[in-house]
């Protein structure tokens, strides 16, 4: 999908509010409302771009996550789409590294966690599986900072939020009719929902169509001070996830960037970051999963 200037700028736009209104983005964009609506449309339509809700783990009682370094025999095709298959796995890649396949999972606790992991074990080609349990999530482009605001769900909310997470600009008025409430009533459920950082809608975008080609993956060991090496690492640009975890590293995250020689530059700028003791880093290949709907769903 050949993308100019304008169609960037209207996926930046909906990748920090899904839900921006035709008026409003093309107020921001400098195109009229019907050109807006057909931009839209035809980026929706050309399958690199999907806005949908995103809903804050804690909201289903997922607070235990691990980032998963996995080794194969044979072809890892195969055994990276059979963790993807699992609910627990929200994202899954093949790559290029140590390891042949990198997946994230989140789970209602620790036993459930160690489970997934098991399940991940037993999958036919798997040779081996090295876990890093994430104990904070420190920068994380798809989730609000903090808790969130709004605790107390009922079966309305969470009907609201699963038509959310399968379209994010679903029509107040489609969103009504699907959930059985007024116009009024579901655009109040919905914006106390994302205004109180249960869920968040927003585009998800191939990185390629936005002149940000690679995902690469990076492990760090620091020599002490984890929390302030850590600040130091969310501060640079290309660090687009970052969470602390316990196992072969302290620090786990993710750099996104449009070349082999920016992948260069990036690592060695987290190289020199006072603190930094050791970096390993991947190359992500293969975007196999990249979808966080609601595990039992």
């Amino acid at each position: 999908m050949d993308l100019d200037h304008i169609d960037l700028a209207v996926v930046r736009e909906l990748q920090e509010d899904g839900r921006l209104t035709y008026e409003t983005l093309a107020q921001r964009v400098g195109l009229s409302r019907p050109a807006t609506r057909a931009r839209v449309q035809r980026l929706l339509e050309g399958g690199g771009v999907q806005v949908v809700a995103v809903v804050h783990p804690a909201v289903r009682g997922l607070t235990a996550s691990a980032h998963l370094s996995i080794g194969v025999r044979g072809p890892a095709g195969p055994v990276a789409r059979a963790i993807a298959a699992m609910p627990e796995a929200p994202f899954v890649t093949l790559t290029a590294g140590g390891y042949a396949v990198m997946a994230e999972l989140r789970t209602k606790g620790i036993a459930d966690l160690d489970r997934a992991i098991e399940r991940v074990r037993s999958v036919p080609g798997v040779d081996v599986v090295d876990p890093l349990i994430a104990t904070r999530h420190l920068k994380d482009p798809y989730l609000l900072a903090g808790e969130p605001a709004v605790t107390e769900l009922d079966e309305t909310d969470l009907a609201v939020l699963r038509e959310l997470e399968a379209d994010g600009r679903l029509p107040f008025a489609e969103l009504a009719e699907r959930v059985g409430l007024s116009a009024g009533a579901a655009r109040a459920r919905t914006l106390r929902l994302l205004d109180g950082g249960v869920a968040k809608v927003l585009a998800l975008v191939r990185p390629e169509l936005l002149g940000l080609g690679i995902l690469c993956g990076f492990a760090v060991r620091v020599e002490a001070e984890r929390d302030e090496v850590a600040e130091r690492l969310a501060a640079l640009g290309q660090v687009s996830f970052l969470s602390s975890c316990m196992g072969r590293a302290d620090l786990v995250g993710t750099i996104t960037v449009e070349s082999l020689a920016a992948i260069r530059a990036a690592v060695e700028d987290m190289r020199a970051v006072r603190g930094v003791r050791a970096v390993e880093s991947w190359v992500h290949l293969e975007l196999i999963k990249e979808r966080y709907e609601d595990p039992a769903g």
